[in-house]
């Protein structure tokens, strides 16, 4: 039964623009993902809201993906697959990072995980690294999340710095960017019809990765 683990921020928590509740099961992409794949298939959701690549964020602690990564992994284990997708909250103004320097953290992850010993028989797992959405315009309830107009700015180029590092890893790679695009209402999270997009785009890339071929339930 292959297990995939869904390692992200809000937008894989499930975030809901319009209310600021969380979208159900169902309805968050993985839940998507999970219903493009066969029926053996384990997806595990590993959301947190403000999560960053490796950043440690003064207001919200514990939101370092690479300080809790290693954790997760041996709870989960055995890991076929990681869906890996931060660097979001990494664009905020407070920690002051360049696009080159968080593509570099995001690689950093990828390289933990593959040597790490969380997949099937102590191996390690497969990553598929997926550059998120880019920022929308930031309106007055991004400004207040710490997002910039610089922040927006650089959301647009992870996707080539990304593409670039998982070039250099050997690394699958997605771009969000293509399937889904952040609400405008707060220029940050995705909405429903993003979600379902999104996990079913992923549903195709994650069988090619895994070399999945039974039909999807």
């Amino acid at each position: 039964m292959p297990t995939i683990l869904c390692y992200g921020d809000s937008n894989t928590w499930g975030y809901e623009p319009v209310t600021g509740s969380r979208l159900s099961a169902q309805q968050r992409w993985p839940g998507a993902l999970r219903r493009g794949l066969p029926a053996s298939c384990e997806v595990v959701e590993e959301g947190l809201c403000g999560r960053t690549v490796q950043q440690d964020d003064p207001y919200e602690p514990g939101r370092s993906g690479l300080a809790y990564l290693a954790p997760c992994l041996a709870s989960h284990a055995p890991i076929d697959l990681v869906v890996l997708m931060l660097g979001t909250n990494d664009l905020k103004g407070l920690f002051r990072l360049d696009v080159a320097q968080i593509a570099r953290g995001a690689a950093r992850l990828v390289r933990e995980v593959r040597q790490s010993l969380a997949g099937p028989g102590g191996t390690p797992p497969e990553v598929l690294l997926v550059a998120p959405p880019p920022l929308a315009a930031p309106p007055r309830l991004a400004e207040i999340w710490g997002f910039t107009a610089e922040s927006v700015a650089t959301s647009r180029q992870l996707a080539a710095y990304y593409r670039r590092a998982a070039e250099d890893l050997g690394c699958p790679f997605f771009d969000a960017g293509e399937i889904a695009a952040a609400s405008a209402l707060d220029g940050v999270h995705l909405d429903l019809p993003a979600h379902e997009k999104l996990g079913t785009a992923l549903a195709g890339r994650v069988r090619l990765v895994l070399r999945l071929v039974a039909s999807p339930t």
